[in-house]
């Protein structure tokens, strides 16, 4: 198949999203297991202890504890509304911000930054201008106003982008006036569903149901943990520590040790999106010669550029293994599986 398609369903009986492109799996979504908050999810919070030496301090969220960082001047006992940023390591604290923001599919409210502004990969100026006339009509002269008009909303309609616009507006301003001193749930995470709608609006083919388009044996295929790129191959195993890639190849001399290392950078970043692991990544190269390392560090960096979730390249160990990190969006699939 061609072309990409959204692929609305059930794994488990838990809601799941899938993400086709060219036959190839590029993105799924699955419901937890258990009431882990989610990455989106806003609390009204606690401050508890500070965290000396980290630049933060914990929190008291309803079901469990938070690390708000960069909590310079708050106290114990005082209340924060706070946003979960990304999923906690099992026994450790869930990692939160202070500087909260309500998405949807065409518009980012961000009540803590005021300024109305236009995603940059919107180019156009005429089209930039419109939907600032957009997002300043509809919020323009409410106090701290904050608003960033997402890429979706290029070309759309004024009429579909200022109606979404006030509906995220009415929540971040529902958020805003909650007034209590405990912990609690301001507002649930995104479902699977929601957020196939919200991040992959470029899709317009959506369909409904796993089973009839096939996705169950393509998540079947990412248990194993081989990768094959053409005559190359890559292994992907998570520890505790870390996540280890091995990449392996039949071609002898040191253009087939590029090759393969190139096709592994290519697809690394989708291979962890679907697998749900970040965290430190130590790549073991198929062997090539140091003065070779440049072209794939360019071939890493690219990848993370295009990958929706923040990948940073570190370096070389002494041993020659590449080192990467990558922040902590998704549940792994094994535990959701």
């Amino acid at each position: 198949m061609r072309g990409a398609q959204v692929v609305l369903g059930e794994w488990d009986g838990r809601a799941a999203a899938a993400l086709r492109r060219d036959g190839q799996l590029d993105d799924l979504l699955i419901d937890g297991r258990d009431d882990a908050p989610g990455p989106g999810a806003v609390f009204r919070a606690v401050c508890d202890r500070p965290a000396k030496g980290q630049g933060g301090i914990f929190v008291r969220l309803p079901n469990g504890t938070g690390f708000l960082r960069g909590a310079k001047g708050r106290r114990p006992g005082e209340a924060v509304t706070v946003q979960v940023t990304g999923y906690a390591e099992r026994g450790k604290a869930v990692p939160v911000t202070d500087r909260v923001l309500f998405k949807s599919r065409h518009v980012i409210v961000t009540p803590g930054a005021p300024g109305l502004n236009v995603a940059r990969s919107i180019r156009d100026d005429g089209e930039r201008d419109r939907l600032l006339e957009i997002a300043h009509d509809a919020v323009g002269g409410r106090a701290g106003a904050g608003v960033i008009v997402r890429s979706a909303a290029a070309g759309m309609d004024a009429g579909d982008v200022a109606d979404d616009l006030a509906a995220v507006w009415d929540v971040a301003m529902q958020v805003a006036a909650e007034d209590g001193r405990a912990p609690e749930v301001l507002l649930d995470a995104p479902g699977p569903h929601e957020t196939a709608w919200r991040e992959w609006a470029d899709v317009a083919d959506v369909a409904r149901g796993f089973d009839d388009h096939g996705i169950p044996d393509l998540v079947d295929a990412l248990r194993s943990p081989e990768v094959r790129l053409g005559a190359a191959s890559m292994v992907i195993e998570p520890t505790r520590a870390m996540v280890a890639v091995d990449v392996n190849t039949p071609e002898g001399g040191q253009g087939g040790g590029l090759r393969a290392n190139l096709a592994a950078a290519r697809a690394l970043p989708r291979q962890l999106r679907l697998r749900g692991l970040a965290g430190q990544i130590v790549v073991d190269a198929a062997p090539i010669p140091k003065r070779d390392r440049r072209e794939l560090e360019a071939a890493f960096k690219a990848a993370a550029r295009a990958d929706p979730i923040d990948t940073s390249f570190i370096g070389w160990t002494p041993l020659g293994h590449a080192e990467l990190t990558r922040k902590r969006e998704r549940r792994p699939l094994a535990e959701l599986l």
